[in-house]
């Protein structure tokens, strides 16, 4: 890279418009959509789609909501032709949806192009040439009275060719190529041209769509340029200003986000962004990013990750892990500090009814496109006490008391660095199991007990299975659990106080089993041993808990 970027690169040109409104204006409703994804994504592809993957993708643009689709380039190809005739004929365009076909502004193009539409029972027909300073001078070696011309004449042979096809009802989408580096004013000037020709009317409507074709500067200067256009158009009657944003900055989303402030009311792009380069803007991002807001976006992704397998399918490209949405990590959080504040939120989320979704981190709920929470936190080397704890919660019911939350988290952080990767919930509730005496052939079973209340508290004659060895407690204490710990103490001589205790009942049935977490503490050398139970009767799970931390001290000494 150079050290003097600016010796070779220069800043795009900026005009001013300080009569500008957009800021202050908020957006409160969805555009008109129109899918690009079976044209400008498919142009884009090593491996351009067949009829097959092209008719699979269509389908599912129509089931997402789609009531635009741009299908074809038909003189582009004759693969791109035959779809067009093979969705007409086959009668396969829903009665709301209208095809649209692009043609550039030569004759031959054109009527091949009108030609792929016979029968069409709605079609947009998008007309398009260059008008861009480099593009003219560079490209084409034109003059603004030949471009002007040349998208004229084209507008003309269109009319005309659309016109014995009385049949069809006709839209003429015009497009200056590249509308973001065209002299405003001279945009404006070509668009007035070819609308004179088409002469826009109810039933012969028109869109002028405005391209950032190649994006050069910030998305505020884009929706600077879409308000003059409008502002500056004689009328607009008839006629839909759209835009169709690229991103080559990274900046397609902002760009058509900006540009619906300024007043554009229809978008084209494409699923996940696909398109030459860096692409197209990514209408999912986009509509989700409405709905996020609460606003209906007219297009639905109630199974996200099926729209993802299709569209990975026909363009043989992979959606990124961390693509916006609809990622298969886009919902996950390995860091401890995200898991905590993820794991509050649901809790807060839970305990109230008929709750607006404001969980940190996660601006949309995944259930509402089809993902499940499970995925939503995973732990890792990473990861705090919160995200094990939280998995544990979800998937079993288990609602860990802090000190063991740390505890299992020490014990999951010493399995993920040496194992280097992060640990599966199968994996997690099998460590849960081993380290605090759900399954561990080494822990107390209690065999049997029987209990009586005296005068000092209460007594317990249990009987324990250490080791396959039958071993008896008879002891008094305080309570039941003070009373085992005695007869605990009086065969193994280890002296502990409980530390902390808790119990709750999996489920709200009144046969819920009941889980049992109990702390101990050695009067000693002051380490915390946990055990964990779950069982049908809650008594006898109180017991097992305390047995099996109790079991834990022993194999630690």
């Amino acid at each position: 890279m150079l050290e003097v970027p600016s010796d070779k690169y220069q800043a795009n040109h900026v005009t001013s418009y300080p009569q500008r409104t957009w800021p202050s204006k908020i957006l409160e409703k969805a555009p008109r959509w129109c899918s690009t994804d079976l044209r400008d994504g498919n142009q884009s592809l090593s491996n351009p789609m067949n009829i097959d993957k092209k008719l699979k993708l269509f389908n599912h643009l129509v089931q997402c909501g789609f009531k635009e689709i741009e299908v074809a380039f038909p003189s582009a190809s004759q693969t791109d032709f035959d779809f067009v005739r093979c969705l007409i004929e086959k009668k396969l365009i829903p009665d709301d949806v209208t095809i649209q076909v692009i043609t550039q502004a030569r004759s031959d193009l054109i009527e091949k192009t009108i030609d792929s539409l016979a029968g069409a029972p709605r079609a947009i027909v998008h007309l398009y040439n260059a008008t861009a300073p480099s593009f003219r001078d560079i490209v084409f070696s034109q003059d603004k009275k030949s471009t002007v011309e040349l998208a004229v004449n084209g507008a003309k042979e269109i009319k005309a060719l659309c016109e014995k096809h009385p049949e069809t009802i006709w839209t003429l989408e015009y497009s200056p190529e590249t509308f973001n580096f065209t002299e405003p004013e001279f945009a404006v000037e070509i668009c007035e041209a070819v609308a004179s020709v088409w002469k826009p009317i109810n039933k012969r409507q028109m869109i002028i769509n405005l391209p950032t074709t190649v994006e050069r500067n910030t998305p505020n200067v884009f929706a600077d340029q879409i308000e003059r256009f409008i502002n500056t158009f004689s009328s607009l009657e008839h006629i839909t200003i759209s835009v169709h944003p690229h991103n080559d900055r990274g900046t397609g989303v902002a760009s058509a986000e900006l540009a619906m402030l300024a007043g554009a009311e229809r978008i084209e792009g494409c699923l996940f962004g696909n398109g030459e380069r860096t692409g197209n803007v990514d209408l999912v991002t986009l509509a989700l990013n409405l709905y996020s807001q609460g606003i209906e976006p007219k297009l639905h992704f109630p199974d996200i990750r099926q729209t993802v397998e299709i569209v990975e399918q026909c363009n043989e490209i992979p959606v990124h892990p961390r693509h916006p949405y609809a990622g298969r990590l886009v919902f996950t959080a390995f860091s401890g500090s995200h898991q905590d504040a993820i794991k509050k939120g649901f809790s807060c989320y839970n305990s109230k009814l008929n709750s607006v979704w404001n969980i940190p981190y996660l601006p949309i709920d995944p259930m509402d496109l089809g993902c499940n929470y499970e995925e939503v936190i995973r732990v890792n080397s990473q990861s705090g006490k919160s995200g094990a704890a939280w998995l544990l919660q979800e998937n079993h019911g288990l609602l860990l008391p802090k000190m063991l939350q740390a505890d299992l988290s020490r014990k999951v952080k010493s399995h993920t660095e040496s194992t280097g990767c992060e640990v599966s919930l199968s994996q997690l509730w099998q460590l849960f199991r081993q380290s605090y005496g759900l399954v561990n052939n080494k822990s107390i079973r209690l065999q049997s007990y029987q209990s009586k209340t005296t005068k000092f508290g209460q007594c317990i004659e249990a009987t324990i299975n250490h080791d396959n060895k039958i071993v008896e407690c008879i002891a008094s204490g305080n309570g039941l659990m003070s009373a085992l710990l005695q007869g605990l103490k009086d065969q193994y001589g280890f002296q502990v106080n409980i530390l902390d205790y808790h119990e709750h009942t999996l489920g709200s049935r009144t046969q819920s089993k009941a889980a049992s977490y109990v702390q101990l503490q050695s009067t000693t050398s002051n380490a915390s041993f946990f055990g964990v139970a779950i069982e049908e009767d809650a008594t006898k799970a109180s017991l097992q808990a305390l047995l099996n931390a109790y079991s834990n001290l022993l194999q630690a000494n």
